[in-house]
């Protein structure tokens, strides 16, 4: 368990909440009518009341000067009964959000190169700067009190930030991988990196691989598809997990442990020596796109020093033991099988002897910013997850936010919380990416797609 560093920001109600890019500590909980209900004590809710909430179709609020495409024409979402969703910000290419000590929102812009700073103004639309410009991608960022930490491609900075500020830039991490390494031929398919803030002041930051799947990123350095550590005493990165395939969704529970949200691999075939497709031959190693579909599953692991989760050896299945056309999908508690294309025979890596995932999302959900909070009931104390949607599913996996209840150190199964952003046809308006808990106790969420960010409350 990582102890949680108390700097400024958000912990709701007797819960943290810490996303994948900011650990922080101000009470609150979420949404409520304009902002949030008054903190209550942190309960926790279960699956089965969490499951029977049923969401409805609510139209997105947009002012008057925002509604540029996709919001020129009136777009629904679907939400918990009585909550209220409105375009709060228009930033192109928004991805990841962390809530500053003074109240504004920051935001990264990897396209642009940029972090932008949002600054709220009652009922107005926030005003709009350029925090830092000139970078290298940055994605996660995290404070430790009046220090700002940008996480870029190739390297970690140290800012001093104050009033709507960041100046003196130090260095932290550099020779981090990216597309730069010599070898990859330009082309790092998992470059984006997340950051959070241990209670000893270390960094724990994610590696995504440099590829689908790539056995040479297992042994490669730097070190790639990991989650590394590096320690403000010693000076020294190392190893924290391995395995992990792109853990962009990094959060601190309740009790101070480590979690992470992995996209997993794409393209799985068939890992058993059965008839998958019903023409009675065997199917073992074949990509049949209905087993595609559901696998494997996007892993939701609590880490300690020294997991491994499996990638690219080992594969998270929902559907074992039985492996079959119809069975019942589980995220819980889920073993590994191996992998047909890289661990046929389990000689690279024993699956049976890696720790059972926690919990999951269903395949191809693009797991993204993870946080921890607690909403109104029936929900409670739990997990917000921002998921971006498939690339390569058929029909597409949509993009959403998820809930995981939280119970004595246990999520509990995801339920949908914000849907709606797909079609019918598959095609969507929005990609959901950042969650952040503003001071103001509303959630707030990013949107890459259509460049936007949203402010969600109750009532």
């Amino acid at each position: 368990m990582i102890p949680l560093r108390r700097t400024a920001g958000l912990v709701l109600a007797a819960a943290v909440s810490v996303t994948m890019v900011a650990c922080s500590s101000s009470p609150s909980t979420v949404p409520d009518r304009g902002s949030a209900p008054t903190p209550g004590s942190a309960g926790s809710a279960t699956a089965a009341t969490t499951e029977n909430a049923a969401l409805r179709q609510v139209r997105v609020e947009v002012p008057a000067g925002l509604r540029a495409a996709p919001f020129d024409v009136a777009r629904t979402v679907r939400l918990p009964a009585g909550w209220r969703m409105s375009v709060w910000a228009r930033v192109d290419g928004a991805r990841l959000a962390v809530w500053t000590p003074d109240r504004r929102l920051l935001v990264s812009r990897p396209g642009h190169g940029d972090v932008v700073v949002l600054t709220p103004r009652g009922d107005r639309t926030p005003s709009q700067a350029t925090l830092v410009r000139g970078l290298r991608k940055p994605h996660g960022m995290a404070f430790a009190g009046s220090t700002l930490y940008v996480a870029e491609s190739d390297r970690i900075d140290a800012y001093r930030y104050r009033d709507g500020r960041a100046s003196d830039r130090r260095l932290v991490v550099s020779g981090l991988p990216d597309a730069s390494l010599p070898g990859l031929g330009g082309r790092y398919a998992h470059a984006l990196k997340s950051v959070v803030v241990g209670h000893d002041g270390s960094l724990y930051f994610s590696i995504g691989s440099s590829g689908n799947l790539v056995p040479a990123d297992r042994t490669a350095r730097p070190e790639r598809a990991t989650i590394m550590r590096w320690s403000p005493k010693t000076r020294k990165l190392t190893v924290f997990a391995r395995g992990v395939r792109n853990g962009t969704g990094l959060a601190l529970d309740p009790d101070g442990a480590l979690w992470t949200a992995v996209n997993n691999r794409d393209q799985m075939p068939y890992p058993l020596h059965r008839d998958w497709d019903g023409d009675g031959r065997d199917d073992y190693g074949k990509v049949i796109q209905s087993y595609v579909n559901d696998h494997p599953l996007e892993p939701v692991a609590k880490l300690t020093a020294g997991r491994d989760l499996g990638w690219p050896f080992c594969d998270p299945d929902p559907s074992q033991p039985t492996d079959v056309p119809g069975a019942v999908l589980r995220y819980a508690d889920r073993p590994f099988v191996d992998d047909p294309q890289t661990n046929p025979d389990g000689r690279r890596l024993d699956c049976a002897r890696l720790p059972r995932i926690e919990q999951g999302l269903p395949a191809h959900s693009a797991p993204l910013q993870m946080i921890f909070t607690t909403l109104p009931q029936p929900y409670g104390t739990g997990a917000l997850i921002a998921a971006h949607g498939s690339w390569n599913r058929t029909p597409p996996r949509p993009s959403q936010v998820w809930f995981l209840p939280w119970s004595k150190g246990r999520l509990g199964n995801a339920i949908p919380l914000i849907t709606g952003f797909q079609l019918p046809d598959g095609s969507r308006w929005g990609r959901l990416v950042g969650l952040a808990v503003g001071p103001d106790r509303a959630l707030y969420v990013t949107d890459d797609s259509a460049g936007a960010v949203y402010r969600v409350t109750l009532g």
